[in-house]
Formats: structure tokens, C-alpha cells, sequence
């Protein structure tokens, strides 16, 4: 609890390598045994695999759910003598929490629409005010009290019709990522009987009585099916079915109301269709019919469709052309291509355009006057930040609500006046027990790898607790599907930085930072890219002096579980211990079966590997497929029964397999949430910090710190 009082002098002493480790686990447990099992040997381009723990997929067969309680019961057994360090943790991030809270509201119509929590409830309270926020208050979705006697619940989407008398929400009851849509009627709080299921997007048109909704395929979850539900009669339509396994749709509208869309996307490529809103019964119209790697997405704005494309624009630009006439030849250039800035998104207000950025591997916001086309940016003073436009309900506004944080700054809220380019704050998130931002720093480095590309990192530490030589550094990454990891604030984090852990965040390829060039050389063919930028940002950091692989923990999940695996086989002497979560580690299995859920839609992201050489691909680096037998460093692998993203068998079996093969005497740990819980954990945001403090604890055992 005090480590944060210690000394430069302290540090030094804890960076020699003669520190024993993993001295506060109980490592005489005896890991539970597999009883063999018939194996699955298979043959693909000739490559045969023999795959002995493939069993452990089938979750009604008794031993396998008996072997992962098992796996729990082990797990709990050495990590018993971090009770009081876990305790300990959740108390102090708990503490750090203005528990009972609200966010600023936004105006949609006549309301003012926000939520907030209560102390004590794990979810939160979606409420409304009438025309003045002085008004009484209307609680039109209370998630706790949906909750109540259900072991995960998570909303997924909200929508108020335009009258403001219906609410459409949408509910998952078992962390499987299969929701519910429902529909509450706001004047007397009476739910529709009828409900759809398997749902994803939804959208109401004008007329307050149909709603549109995307639902899925209950085994590939691949959304593809667009659906009209007249609520008035109970009628549901099937309007559009997504024949093509690689694409999935979604419904929107736009923030003006005018016009409903339906986008059917791939990872690359894309297409919309349009209805007005006011004719529900209309005959949807393509936009743009597909073409191969011309992905694009559209609003509307004062009869002038806007278009989002890629078309001649790796990193996008902006295009318009008039309701009657969307298709290309009528196309008029707004916003050009920058190839050093990535276009990620457009919101269109009355009088001005929010264009969402990224350069330099930063976020940034474009307002550009409508009338007169001159162009600003929103000024942030920090040098690693990440910003966003925050709740926005209403076209007809000259003023926006603006998010910023960074890795020292907790969450706010600014209204911004577009046209006088002026700042308020609104709300910043209170954080409890004394912060002070000022004793904390945050940084960027740039890291060379492999082939001279400068690979950026975010780090953040506390101040005081800098040594002169290496220290505690935990090192996060994902670099996937062309996701920007945000530099971001955690006040959890704080139990590691007051510890004198340094915070850091590798922006490798494959993610988005740096715009669609750095996604395109970290996927597919270049996937390897990926892990040696991981390898190489580590190997820098202990290189600078900030850290050393006795004190270097790293962490990733799902997509960012195969980065730990990949590196982890690759250079496990350049850690001391790993997190690894939800992980996409058995990769071939899971793409050679195109029944799974997700797996299909995927192959323009990994690869096919039924071709010979995008199999090729994936053999060199399955972590699944490339473990062997040497010195790996501690482990923690945590997954769910019910996740639907990723399954729980792939983290099952790559402890299983690995357990044997590992030469070393450092723990490897599975916990599986048994109970319902989702891709992203539990549902509640008390038991979230409690997996948080469970993770922590483990990590911070690794390093002897309390």
C-alpha cells in the first residue's frame, strides 16, 4: 500500500535480477490432469496438425465443463494469497469513484435526455426532463431493475421516437451478444408484448409506429436480414437479405431525420441504401451499387447526400451529390484526400460539418462552416490525447458537445460553439481521494522497427515515482481491424501508477492510428508486421532504460490475445508476465470452420485458408499451432462460457497444450467465467473492477509489488 513512498534508491534494488518472483503465489497446487482424449488429426495442403485438445470445444459434454471448473479451482488455489492485495485494489478503485453521478444532458425535440448511477448499483439510469432541465425527472430506462434476477445484462441500443412516446431498446441477457429488441411505451411505462430477437441495429422511421431493424444469423451471428415492424398491427416484412458471407448491414439515420440508410459492408467494401423517413413503406434505392475495395458510408444534409469514400483515397475524402442523383457522375468534391489524414467521420449540423481525424496517429476534429467553407480544427493542449464528439441528438444547433481526455486528464465533457470556436466545460468525471493530474506525465516515443517505420507509443507514469533506471512498465497493444487504441484515462490505472508501474500503450500496425496505409501493412499477408512492431516497441523500452524484462508485464485481448500469443512465442524472454484475455489464439481451427460465429466475414482480415497460401499466412504465426517447448513467462489467460466473439475453447486449449510444452516453473493460469458473462467481462460496473483488481493482482505479484 505505501510502495508509492518508496525511493529512487528502492527502485534500484527492485531492478536486480537476483529478485526472486512469484513469491506471493501459492505454486504447490498441482494443476488439474487431462485424462487423453482422441485427438483430431488433420490434413490441410498437406500440412497434417494433430490436435489433442480439440474435445475441449464441446461444451455439453460433462468432463469438459468438469476440467474447466478444474482449471478455475486451480487457478483460485495459487492466486488464494492475493486475496488481501485483490481486496485491497477494488477498495482503492472503488474509492476513486463518485459513485452516484450524472452525465450532461443532450436535447433531442422537446427533451433533454442523460443518464446516471446510484451508489451501490452496478448499472446505469436513463432519464428525461421536458423542455426545461428544471423540469421533474422521467426515468424511461432503469437497467438496474431489468437486471434483477438476471446474472448479465447489457443494453445495446436506445431509441426514442420522434413524438418521444416509444422507446426502442435492445437487451443481452447472457453475455452471447444476442439481443432483444423491445419496445416501452413512455406515457405509461407499458412494454409492447410482441419482441424481436437476434437483433442488432434499429431505427424508427417519422411516423413514430415502424421500426426498422437488422437481425442476425443465430449461428454465424452474421447480420443480414432487414426487417420493417409496424407496431400498430404487429406486422413484421422481410425487406433485403446480405447473400454474400463477407458482408454484414446495419440500419441508420440520419441526425437530421430525413433519410434512413442501410449499409452492407465487408472489411474493405461497401454499399448504402436510402428511404426517406417519411415513407416508411417506400421502396429502398441504392446508392451506389458495390464495387470491389470501394468502401463508402453516407449522410444527408439539406438535400445534398455526403459521401465518405475511399474511391481514389486510401485515407478518404468527401463527396456530394444531390438526392436525385447520387450515383458517382454527379459527385462534387467537399473535403479532398490527405494522404497524411485519415477521414474516419462526418456529423452534420445545421449550419456546419464536424469532420472526425486522425494524424500523426492523433485524433482530431475539422469544424467546417457550411455557408463560407472556411475550416478550423479544435485545439487540444495535450501531446497524447484522445478526442471525439460526445452526445449530439440535435442537427439544429450552433453548438456541440465535445469529449477529451487523455492518460493524465479524466473524462470531460465541453459544449463548443462552432461558429465563435469557444470552449465550456460541462462536466470532468470526478476522480476521488486526492487526484492530482500534475504529479502524473504522460509522454509519446517513437520506436523504430524492424524496417525503419517509426512505430508511436503512449506512456504515462507518475511523476515523482520516475527512477533513473528501469522500472515496473506494463505494456498494452492490439493492432487489429484497423482499431486506434485511445490514449485514454483510467482511474483503476492509478493502482499501477502509484505503484511506480509506467503505463504504455504500442500503436502497432494493423490498428488504425496512422491512418488506412497502417492498417493495410499489419493484415493479411503482413499480419507478422503486427507482432515484430510489438517486439520491437518492448525491446526499445527496455533499450531507453525505461524498463527490463524482469519488470516488463504485457497485456491484450481478444484480437489483442493473439498479439500476446504470437509475441509470447516468439520472444518470451522479454517478459516477466502476460494478461492474456479473451484470446483469438487458436486460429486455424477456428477459420477452417466457416459454421463458427464471425469466422467467414473474417477472411478478408486473416485470410481463407482453405487457399493454399493464405493458410500459409496463418501457420506462421497461430499461436495455437507455433507453441513449444521453452522457458515462457507467467500467464494469466481469462475467458467466458457464453462469449460469442471469440470462444472459450480457444484460451481453454492453449493452456491445456501449452502446459506440458513450457519448460519453465512459472504459473499458467485459465479463468473461465462460468456464469454469464460477455466478450468484454461482466456486465456490472462493480464486478468489472473486480476483474480489473483480479488481473492487477496477478500482474503486480510478478513484480513483488503490493
Amino acid at each position: 500500500m505505501h510502495f508509492f513512498l518508496r525511493s529512487a534508491r528502492a527502485f534500484a534494488l527492485l531492478s536486480m535480477a537476483a529478485l526472486p518472483t512469484f513469491a506471493s503465489l501459492a505454486l504447490d497446487a498441482a494443476p488439474p490432469p487431462l485424462a487423453p482424449r482422441k485427438p483430431k488429426d488433420v490434413s490441410v495442403h498437406g500440412d497434417r496438425r494433430i490436435d489433442d485438445y480439440f474435445w475441449l470445444r464441446d461444451k455439453t459434454d460433462p468432463a469438459v465443463l468438469a476440467h474447466l471448473r478444474a482449471e478455475n479451482a486451480y487457478t483460485a488455489a495459487v492466486t488464494a494469497p492475493l486475496e488481501p492485495l485483490r481486496a485491497q485494489l477494488y477498495t482503492e478503485m472503488v474509492g476513486r469513484l463518485q459513485e452516484t453521478d450524472t452525465n450532461p444532458p443532450a436535447k433531442k425535440g422537446d427533451w433533454w435526455y442523460y443518464h446516471r448511477t446510484e451508489k451501490g448499483k452496478q448499472y446505469p439510469i436513463y432519464c428525461r426532463k421536458h423542455l426545461s432541465l428544471d423540469a421533474p425527472e422521467q426515468v424511461i430506462l432503469d437497467v438496474n431493475v431489468l437486471a434483477q434476477g438476471e446474472k448479465f445484462m447489457s443494453v445495446g441500443r436506445q431509441a426514442v421516437s420522434d413524438s418521444g412516446h416509444r422507446l426502442a431498446y435492445s437487451v443481452d441477457r447472457t453475455g452471447y451478444r444476442s439481443y432483444e429488441i423491445r419496445v416501452k411505451d413512455l406515457r405509461t411505462g407499458a412494454e409492447v408484448a410482441q419482441r424481436i430477437g437476434q437483433a442488432s441495429s434499429f431505427v424508427w422511421a417519422a411516423d413514430n409506429d415502424t421500426l426498422f431493424y437488422v437481425q442476425e444469423d443465430p449461428v454465424t451471428k452474421r447480420d443480414f436480414h432487414l426487417g420493417r415492424w409496424t407496431l400498430s398491427n404487429g406486422k413484421q416484412a422481410w425487406l433485403y437479405e446480405e447473400k454474400d458471407e463477407l458482408f454484414g448491414i446495419r440500419v441508420s439515420r440520419s441526425l437530421d431525420g430525413a433519410w434512413l440508410f442501410c449499409e452492407s459492408a465487408s472489411k474493405t467494401t461497401g454499399e448504402a441504401r436510402a428511404l426517406p423517413a417519411n415513407n416508411p413503406l417506400g421502396t429502398w434505392r441504392l446508392l451506389v451499387p458495390r464495387e470491389t475495395d470501394h468502401h463508402y458510408e453516407v449522410d444527408h444534409r439539406d438535400g445534398l447526400f455526403y459521401f465518405v469514400t475511399n474511391r481514389s483515397a486510401k485515407n478518404y475524402r468527401i463527396a456530394t451529390a444531390p438526392v436525385a442523383t447520387p450515383d458517382e457522375t454527379h459527385w462534387t468534391e467537399f473535403l479532398p484526400h490527405h494522404p497524411a489524414v485519415k477521414l474516419s467521420g462526418l456529423t452534420l449540423f445545421r449550419d456546419h460539418a464536424v469532420v472526425s481525424e486522425r494524424e500523426d496517429g492523433l485524433p482530431q476534429l475539422r469544424v467546417i462552416d457550411l455557408r463560407t467553407r472556411a475550416a478550423h480544427r479544435i485545439a487540444f493542449p495535450e501531446p497524447v490525447f484522445t478526442a471525439g464528439l460526445a452526445a449530439n441528438l440535435d442537427a439544429a444547433t450552433a453548438t456541440v458537445q465535445v469529449s477529451y481526455q487523455s492518460l493524465v486528464t479524466p473524462p470531460s465533457i465541453f459544449r463548443y460553439d462552432l461558429a465563435a470556436r469557444t470552449r465550456t466545460l460541462l462536466k470532468q468525471t470526478a476522480v476521488l481521494g486526492g487526484y492530482d493530474p500534475s504529479r502524473y506525465k504522460s509522454e509519446r516515443v517513437w520506436v523504430r522497427a524492424a524496417d525503419g517505420t517509426q512505430i508511436p507509443v503512449s506512456l504515462v507514469y507518475r511523476a515523482d515515482l520516475r527512477a533513473a533506471g528501469p522500472q515496473p512498465l506494463y505494456l498494452y497493444g492490439y493492432g487489429s481491424y484497423g482499431a486506434s487504441l485511445p490514449a485514454s484515462f483510467s482511474s483503476a490505472r492509478l493502482s499501477l501508477l502509484d505503484r511506480g508501474v509506467i503505463y504504455a500503450i504500442a500503436h502497432v500496425r494493423g490498428g488504425g492510428e496512422l491512418g488506412e496505409p497502417w492498417r493495410e501493412a499489419g493484415r493479411m499477408k503482413q499480419k507478422m508486421t503486427t507482432f515484430t512492431d510489438f517486439i520491437a516497441c518492448a525491446e526499445s523500452l527496455v533499450q531507453r532504460g525505461y524498463t527490463q524484462p524482469a519488470q516488463l508485464v504485457t497485456s491484450g485481448g481478444s484480437a489483442g490475445g493473439l498479439l500476446m500469443g504470437a509475441v509470447l512465442n516468439l520472444r518470451p524472454d522479454l517478459f516477466q508476465a502476460a494478461v492474456i484475455k479473451v484470446p483469438f489464439v487458436d486460429v486455424l481451427n477456428t477459420m477452417l470452420d466457416a459454421s463458427l460465429p464471425l469466422t467467414t466475414a473474417e477472411y478478408i482480415e486473416w485470410g481463407n485458408p482453405t487457399v493454399k497460401d493464405e493458410y500459409g499466412w496463418m501457420r506462421a504465426y497461430s499461436p495455437y499451432d507455433n507453441l513449444r517447448a521453452q522457458n515462457y513467462p507467467a500467464i494469466l489467460v481469462t475467458t467466458a462460457l457464453n462469449d460469442s466473439q471469440v470462444p472459450y475453447w480457444e484460451g481453454a486449449k492453449y493452456v491445456a497444450k501449452l502446459r506440458p510444452l513450457k519448460t519453465d516453473q512459472n504459473p499458467l493460469l485459465l479463468k473461465i467465467a462460468l456464469e454469464p458473462a460477455g466478450h468484454g467481462g461482466a456486465s456490472g460496473r462493480y464486478d468489472a473492477l473486480r476483474e480489473t483488481a483480479f488481473d492487477y493482482a496477478f500482474l503486480l505479484s510478478t513484480l513483488k509489488l503490493k
